[in-house]
């Protein structure tokens, strides 16, 4: 059946859920939407590849964004692939998520796409915004296949022109890097205390079967990209004294997280794959939820709770 047409049905089975059992708000205070697995960069290890170019249509997905918001969920994360080659669709839903739902609202991008224009018609709607930040050096950054410049690689100005685009739009600026056998060496500190990110997530490279193992089904082959438990922890150990560092090796990391994939479906990562969950449309945020091999405890532990609302008493909503 249409999920239009049942969506009356799940919110009202929702509310219920919700008004019984606070456990189910409790846990879906924090959701990652991966609103597409579209993607203009191919770093090596990336674990949610283009295995498709699938993407709902604006009223399902902001359908999907009013069960999440009746089960409790307060922040919405939209990610990829790389969001922002649907500009229109990302910035409709971040709209409809700060405006009507009430959630703070981040995204994390590959940073190559964000323009003046869209930040000035959208900014207002956005709290953080997060750009992947493996390397500092041009060479590093094409071998991971950021940015696929070779020697002339442009990530790091890209990344610097989003960092200024979120000063003028007081905008909470984030920063992800992926520690890998390329970068694990690299002392970052000097560029980190220039970007003075709010937040800065440094993970261990996850390897996932059927996206990133080097399967018949994977696209990419992250093995060899690898680094040790001790090997990261000397990167996060070298960088300690910045304050915004959230270190999370593969054990913090792979289940404390609940991911969306581009048909409203919780990933659940649980052995070392994902499989996905019947979609929120279908069964409702609940049941699905059920499905999604969510370590809740982890996510708290991990420091998942943060002040992710930016101040907005100087904000004047474009009509």
């Amino acid at each position: 059946m249409n999920s239009l047409f049942i969506l009356p049905l799940l919110l009202a089975s929702t509310a219920s859920a919700y008004s019984s059992s606070s456990s189910i708000a409790h846990r879906v205070r924090s959701v990652n939407y991966f609103i597409s697995r579209e993607c203009n960069y191919s770093c090596g290890f990336c674990f949610h590849t283009q295995k498709n170019t699938h993407r709902l249509g604006i009223g399902h997905a902001k359908l999907g964004l009013q069960l999440l918001q009746h089960s409790g969920t307060e922040k919405i994360n939209f990610a990829g692939g790389e969001p922002f080659l649907n500009p229109e669709l990302l910035g409709e839903l971040c709209k409809y998520a700060s405006e009507e739902c009430g959630m703070a609202v981040s995204i994390i991008s590959n940073g190559s796409l964000i323009r003046p224009d869209w930040m000035k018609r959208y900014g207002d709607y956005v709290d953080i915004l997060g750009v992947s930040v493996d390397s500092f050096d041009p060479s590093t950054n094409a071998a991971i296949g950021r940015g696929g410049d070779t020697d002339k690689n442009q990530h790091v100005s890209r990344v610097l022109k989003v960092r200024e685009m979120c000063s003028e739009h007081d905008v909470l600026f984030k920063m992800n890097t992926v520690v890998c056998s390329l970068n694990h060496h690299e002392d970052m500190n000097e560029y980190v205390s220039k970007l003075d990110p709010y937040r800065w997530k440094a993970f261990q490279v996850l390897v996932l079967k059927g996206e990133n193992a080097g399967g018949k089904d994977d696209l990419r082959d992250a093995r060899g990209l690898q680094v040790s438990r001790p090997e990261f922890d000397a990167f996060v150990d070298r960088h300690s004294g910045q304050e915004a560092l959230i270190p999370e090796p593969n054990d913090v990391m792979q289940n404390s997280y609940l991911l969306l994939d581009e048909e409203l479906r919780f990933l659940d990562c649980s052995e070392n794959g994902k499989v996905p969950s019947q979609s929120i449309l279908e069964v409702g945020v609940e049941t699905a939820l059920a499905q999604a091999g969510f370590d809740d405890d982890m996510f708290h532990r991990r420091g998942g709770i943060f002040k992710w609302n930016r101040d907005r008493s100087n904000v004047i909503v474009p009509k």
